[in-house]
């Protein structure tokens, strides 16, 4: 597997995992003294992201913040679901090329 298919792969894990914490954080919103789930993204030296989850500071739901979450992360799963889709239709196309 190349870079571009590398990092795009570490991008569909992290926002699968966003979409994860983020149902996480919904179901338990009606929990007393619950504190959500964090997810924080760090690009890597290489490529791609790494992640960690921890807990907010705070105690409390936040169902805006979490829907909201759910959204983006589900956008960048199919932006990177595309990148590799793209990556590897062109590496088939170059070796379309030199066959």
């Amino acid at each position: 597997m190349n870079i571009t298919s590398t990092t795009a792969l570490t991008g569909v894990q992290a926002a699968s995992l966003r979409m994860e914490s983020a149902a996480h954080n919904i179901a338990n919103a009606n929990t007393p003294n619950f504190q959500r789930q964090v997810v924080t993204l760090q690009t890597q030296e290489q490529a791609g992201v790494l992640t960690t989850t921890g807990k907010a500071e705070e105690i409390g739901a936040a169902l805006a913040a979490d829907l909201v979450e759910q959204m983006d992360a589900a956008a960048a799963y199919r932006a990177n679901l595309r990148m590799i889709q793209a990556d590897q239709q062109t590496t088939g196309s170059l070796l379309d090329l030199k066959a």
